[in-house]
């Protein structure tokens, strides 16, 4: 780790903590991470390995070629929190910036571990500030409803910086792919394209606020249901999503994510009945079923605004003037 001199300059350090039966949220964890609500109450540890068999289940279900008894494969998860660290009155100041999951394979008959995608979820301390502080306040203070004209920017060229990196080239060899919950505000139309892994591609007829956000991050969109699943999921990556990335890693990503979607969206996710066609997501959906894994929505969104308020506290406000030059020197 290089010592900051500069104002203008901006570095990373990563850290990793291993997701299995025994995870606890350290005490600088974003609160607001999704496995980190998982991660608390009595039936912790249950809920920790009721997910982790999710998710072993549902990758073997994918990966079924060559493995008759459906249990040939185990999935390894680490999660990756960044820190940014940046010249602040002659000393380092450091703060948290995200985390993404990092996700490998171990093959049970060969005895080897295959690399898989690193980013997954996603969880940001900036992206509470935009979405539960920034974006409210000028929406309150506006006559109608609408965007600040640099919304999701300084987010966005932070997210690129780290992706350009040298400590994240040095630990991780292909760009991330991050995978979320479509919109419950738009429509999505299925297409003839099918990809063996990924499934069912669907397109919808213009970005949500979440595409725009993560357009500005480097990422594109694109919509698949794999088969079984029932509802279509967000992939967000640079590059070319079907080609860069081998079969076993994109199973491992979706088998990820869509365990975390059926405990965190159940009534799209864990829906009684799969999309058709023409698909509309709905929070109201009362046809689904439930999982054993206690999740706690009302808590995170919560926590979403606490983490956004302390960022504007320790990062927006009292650095304003080093992020607007650190950010008039970084385009888009």
């Amino acid at each position: 780790m290089h010592r900051i001199t500069r104002t203008n300059e901006f570095a990373f350090d990563i850290s990793t903590t291993r997701f299995d039966e025994e995870y606890s949220p350290s005490s600088t964890s974003r609160g607001t991470t999704n496995f980190a609500n998982l991660a608390r109450g009595e039936n912790r540890q249950q809920n920790l390995r009721n997910t982790l068999s999710m998710i072993d289940h549902r990758f073997n279900d994918l990966a079924h070629w060559d493995n008759p008894s459906r249990d040939r494969y185990a999935v390894e998860i680490e999660i990756v929190s960044v820190d940014l660290r940046f010249a602040a009155n002659g000393e380092d100041a450091v703060i948290p910036l995200i985390e993404i999951l990092d996700v490998r394979i171990l093959d049970t008959l060969s005895n080897v571990r295959i690399d898989g995608i690193v980013g997954n979820n996603f969880s940001s301390y900036i992206r509470d500030y935009d979405f539960s502080v920034l974006l409210p306040e000028h929406n309150a203070n506006a006559s109608r409803s609408s965007i600040p004209s640099d919304f999701g920017e300084l987010h966005g060229k932070l997210f690129k910086h780290f992706l350009d990196s040298d400590v994240y080239q040095e630990r991780f060899s292909q760009p991330p792919v991050i995978c979320i919950s479509v919109s419950s505000t738009k429509t999505y139309r299925r297409l003839e394209n099918q990809h063996p892994i990924l499934g069912a591609e669907y397109r919808q007829d213009e970005l949500s606020l979440t595409d725009r956000y993560f357009e500005k991050m480097g990422l594109q969109v694109r919509y698949f249901m794999p088969r079984g699943a029932v509802a279509p999921l967000a992939f967000y990556f640079r590059g070319d999503l079907l080609n860069d990335y081998s079969s076993l890693a994109l199973i491992g990503l979706v088998s990820t994510m869509e365990a975390f979607q059926k405990i965190y969206r159940p009534e799209i996710y864990n829906a009684n009945s799969a999309a058709g066609q023409i698909y509309r997501p709905s929070l109201e959906n009362r046809d689904y079923s439930v999982t054993q894994i206690a999740y706690d929505r009302e808590e995170r969104s919560q926590l979403a605004l606490t983490q956004g308020k302390f960022m504007e506290e320790h990062f927006v406000k009292p650095h304003q003037s080093v992020l607007e030059q650190w950010a008039a020197t970084h385009c888009l």
